[in-house]
């Protein structure tokens, strides 16, 4: 079933921030070490304070996955910073915002053909995308009806011949192939089952670049590593390789990854705690799963349904990570109010991260009823389908 929808956005036009864009594209001022620690000062643990009169925003910004960020550790070190004249304001738009750019396009849904299989509905496919395949009438037929609800009077399923999941897989395969980067950019022969719901029968196995252009439900996992000391908690966060083929040189959790074909959510979260932080299953296999965010967003031909298990892991003090698979540049242990100051202000991370990071905040009791706008952000995080 799916989640409840929210109509909180309109609060955005309330964000009184303005960060420069030039916060993306500043030259790193000093090098640091790929795991780094900056003391910061203890507060006892309490509800955050928001603070209205920030000067730093993310409103100018586009987040785009292709895009180049190059600021420092310097940078979030100072931004993060509480402002030095305390305020009481409970202002929840800076976290608004970044759940409203998880989840938009919303008014496009129209613009996508259902994607049959078995007579369950399995994605959503762009109509211009769709005109790619069309041509591929082995593989794709596009019958003229809209008994699964689609506006544009069709639906896309796959040629009878093609029964078996084998079978789907490497037809379907071949068609991304051949459409190659110009299209779909960022192939990376990692496969993602294609089912109608979690623990479904698996229709086919799909590239997982090409998830979003056949509109599939995909899920992840995502790892909040914490550490509790003097009183407060702290979240290592990581910063993305420049090299990685999407939000390179953003913000990250210590852990995290896509749910791939053939592997449980528990086995995948202990694997990517080995690559990405060199985490031994010793220490990972104490992660707590904690439920789950969701969230629908459509841009151009890509229409993501995204549905990530969370997790909570609280690590030992002398816990130090070290990236094993290339794909982290560095790790910072910041505290949570810090890291919340970050997401307010900014759009360092990586945008899904920051949903996680905003229910962590709310099952830690950084956020309290007194909060406007507390119920409607807490449903937002659900956007999407749940199933």
């Amino acid at each position: 079933m799916a989640c409840s929808t929210y109509n909180y956005f309109h609060l955005s036009h309330k964000i009184r921030y303005s960060l420069a864009s030039s916060l993306f594209l500043s030259k790193p001022s000093h090098a640091f070490p790929s795991t780094f620690t900056t003391p910061f000062p203890s507060p006892s643990h309490t509800p955050i304070k928001f603070n209205n009169s920030v000067k730093f925003s993310t409103q100018s910004v586009s987040v785009s996955p292709t895009n180049t960020y190059t600021f420092t550790w310097d940078d979030v070190v100072r931004i993060s910073q509480p402002d030095s004249v305390p305020h009481d304001s409970l202002d929840l738009s800076g976290f608004f915002q970044k759940v409203k750019i998880c989840n938009r396009g919303s008014e496009k849904q129209s613009e996508f053909l259902p994607f049959v299989i078995e007579d369950q509905i399995a994605g959503y496919i762009h109509n211009g995308f769709a005109n790619h395949l069309r041509r591929f009438k082995d593989v794709f037929i596009f019958p003229q009806d809209n008994s699964y609800g689609g506006r544009i009077g069709s639906h896309v399923t796959l040629h009878p011949m093609l029964r078996t999941p084998d079978d789907r897989t490497n037809a379907v395969g071949d068609v991304v192939k051949f459409l190659g980067e110009e299209l779909i950019p960022g192939i990376r022969n990692e496969l993602y089952p294609v089912t109608s719901s979690f623990g479904a029968p698996i229709f086919f196995s799909l590239e997982r670049a090409a998830a979003p252009y056949f509109g599939i439900k995909a899920y992840g996992v995502h790892m909040n590593g914490y550490v509790e000391k003097d009183g407060q908690k702290l979240l290592w966060i990581g910063k993305r390789s420049q090299m990685k083929p999407t939000y390179p040189g953003m913000l990250d959790h210590l852990a995290a990854g896509g749910l791939p074909y053939g592997i449980a959510c528990g086995e995948n979260l202990v694997k990517e705690c080995e690559e990405e932080a060199g985490m031994p299953k010793s220490i990972s296999k104490e992660a707590i799963p904690v439920g789950v965010v969701s969230y629908m967003d459509i841009d151009g031909y890509r229409y993501k349904r995204d549905v990530l298990f969370c997790y909570d892991l609280k690590l030992p003090a002398s816990f130090r990570p070290e990236n094993q698979d290339g794909e982290v540049d560095s790790f910072k242990l910041i505290p949570v109010t810090h890291v919340a100051n970050v997401i307010q202000r900014t759009q360092f991370f990586k945008p899904n991260c920051s949903l996680v990071i905003i229910d962590f905040l709310f099952r830690h009791g950084y956020m309290s009823p007194e909060h406007f706008g507390y119920l409607d952000l807490l449903q937002s995080l659900r956007s999407g389908d749940c199933s």
